[in-house]
């Protein structure tokens, strides 16, 4: 036996436009039925108010009190057929016939009808209690009689020329006139409830439709889920998330994103004022190309940044940002460059290596031992291996030994010449190579490359370091020249001190022929040296713009806490700082 399909719940706008039409129909039916009671109500103290002034008008006839007096007086009550003849029922069916209502009732002072609409019930007692009117108090009634149902009124005929109750009239008018006179004034009432209605099943409508738009067609279980999902997703992943919504604030600032930009939480903030990178907001305008990634410095971190549009059915939801954490992957990228140029700085020594030794085997051969003997003095004296690099033995830290001369390599298979300027003098040892490596080589690499496209015949770099000593660590300063022709016109026209000079320093600056590519880490090198330096309370600066044909520009980097003092201090190492160099230049002004 087939089993019947599961029933599928209601949306929840479904539910909410059935639960909003009921409300509305509610409100409407119990408006529409105080509002009938109340005119209810309303025509029947009308009705009271009229009987009561009829009533008060026929008990104040004369006539009246006269008869009624009279009739009070005599024994016992005339036959109905005398009363129906009398003026009392001429007065009573007159006023009755005038005015509409549905009985004038006149009595005696004992309760018995002198007038009456039916002859059959003269001389009979009323149906209802006469007591307070014959009390001498005038009342206003609701109550069913011989007649039916009525709104009316009892008021006390007194004798004439005295205070003593002779007796009654009662008027009423029948419920059903004003049963009859609601249902005209109904019709307002029920179209204006129809009216209300119809509006509110509109209004009913419209909210649905608005409730689809901004819940994207989502049902409750689905957006809670999604909450849940984007709080799970946002904070548990190292990436930086920017969101930004269609009317241009930041609806999305995850806490990678804070802790990569340093900045608290900007959501709810207008994107175009946000305190990010300029290059973060060119990649969400109008005519930026969707999904180029570019690098950016942000503090001491190199980020990568691209941007997408967020759609949703082809409704546009704005854009999102994500921020990729580099810097670790630029300090391991700098650090293979230097273990790649080490090991073809190896590679290459190991040819010489193996040619000094076929040269001692080709003496020990035919039999020229003292000639072998001499070749390897001169070997032993020089070292077996030699880096291309001028004047190396004025570095005694073996680290920058070693940099520096990989680097001095990778400049010669370029054909510039690497040296040590005559000033170098470093008698401590490098304690941050992360940060040295970084800052050195950016400068050499730069040095190298406007060298190669410099207009000279002679290529070369020239390199000086000097370490200071001081109480939390020592400071490395960092001066490099080259042969090339200088840094652009427009660059260098404010001089070495000048605000453009800085221009060399912005993120994206490259004097590469080639294009830079996106993502590619061209343009961040002198950008990223001077965040590191700046960060350890140092700096990197054009000390010299150059000129066109050389000698090219120098640049001077200080970088503290970078060098520890070895066994023995040299005393005298700040009297070097003053010497004729370009270290001394810097600190004279």
């Amino acid at each position: 036996m087939k089993r019947p399909a599961p029933r599928q719940p209601l949306r929840f706008s479904t539910q909410t436009l059935l639960l909003q039409l009921g409300v509305v129909l509610l409100v409407v039916l119990l408006s529409g039925a105080v509002h009938a009671w109340l005119t209810y109500e309303r025509l029947g103290r009308e009705a009271e108010n009229q009987a009561l002034t009829l009533a008060r008008t026929v008990a104040s006839d004369p006539a009246v009190r006269r008869e009624v007096r009279a009739i009070s007086r005599e024994a016992g009550t005339p036959p109905a057929s005398v009363l129906l003849a009398g003026p009392l029922m001429a007065v009573a069916e007159g006023a009755r016939t005038r005015t509409g209502a549905l009985f004038v009732v006149i009595t005696d002072e004992t309760g018995l009808r002198l007038a009456h609409p039916d002859a059959d019930r003269l001389g009979e007692k009323v149906s209802t209690d006469p007591s307070e009117a014959l009390s001498g108090k005038e009342v206003t009634t609701r109550n069913t009689g011989t007649l039916g149902p009525s709104a009316g009124a009892k008021v006390p005929v007194f004798g004439p020329d005295s205070d003593t109750v002779v007796g009654e009239v009662s008027v009423g008018y029948s419920t059903e006139s004003i049963v009859q006179s609601l249902a005209r004034d109904i019709t307002p009432i029920a179209l204006t409830a129809a009216g209300s209605l119809l509006a509110g099943i509109l209004a009913s409508f419209l909210l649905r439709r608005r409730l689809q738009r901004l819940t994207l067609g989502l049902e409750p279980e689905e957006i809670s889920t999604l909450v849940h999902d984007q709080v799970a997703v946002l904070q548990g992943v190292d990436d930086g998330v920017i969101g930004i919504s269609a009317d241009g604030r930041i609806s999305v600032f995850n806490a990678a994103a804070q802790r990569l930009l340093g900045r608290p939480d900007l959501a709810g903030t207008p994107w175009q004022h946000a305190p990010v990178p300029e290059q973060l907001k060119a990649l969400t305008r109008p005519d930026a190309a969707e999904g180029d990634a570019v690098e950016i410095i942000a503090g001491a971190r190199v980020l990568v940044a691209s941007a997408r549009k967020a759609l949703h059915r082809q409704e546009d939801l704005g854009w999102v940002v994500m921020l990729r954490d580099r810097t670790e992957l630029q300090h391991l990228t700098r650090q293979l460059d230097a273990v790649g140029t080490m090991s073809t700085a190896l590679r290459a020594q190991r040819h010489e290596f193996a040619n000094q030794l076929h040269t001692i085997a080709g003496f020990m051969s035919i039999g020229q031992h003292q000639q072998a003997r001499d070749y390897l003095a001169r070997l032993a004296a020089t070292g077996p291996l030699k880096f291309p690099v001028d004047q190396a033995e004025l570095l005694q830290d073996p680290y920058l030994q070693a940099f520096v001369g990989a680097k001095g390599v990778e400049a010669d298979e370029r054909g510039v010449t690497l040296r040590i300027g005559p000033e170098t003098l470093v008698r401590g040892q490098v304690t941050e190579p992360q940060d040295v490596t970084t800052v050195l080589g950016n400068l050499i690499d730069n040095a190298v490359n406007a060298a190669v496209a410099g207009s000279g015949t002679d290529r070369w770099v020239e390199v000086e370091l000097l370490d200071e000593p001081g109480h939390d660590g020592g400071t490395l300063h960092i001066v490099v020249a080259d042969s090339g022709d200088g840094l652009a016109t427009g660059t260098a026209a404010g001089g070495a001190d000048g605000v453009l000079a800085d221009a060399v320093f912005a993120e994206g600056f490259t004097t590469s022929a080639r294009p830079a590519r996106a993502g590619g880490g061209q343009g961040l090198g002198l950008a990223l040296a001077r965040q590191l330096a700046r960060r350890r309370g140092g700096d990197v600066r054009v000390l010299e713009p150059g000129s066109p044909g050389g000698p090219g520009a120098v640049f001077m980097a200080t970088l503290p806490r970078t060098t520890a003092a070895v066994a023995e201090t040299v005393a005298e190492t700040g009297s070097l700082i003053g010497k004729d160099s370009y270290i001394g230049k810097d600190k004279d002004g």
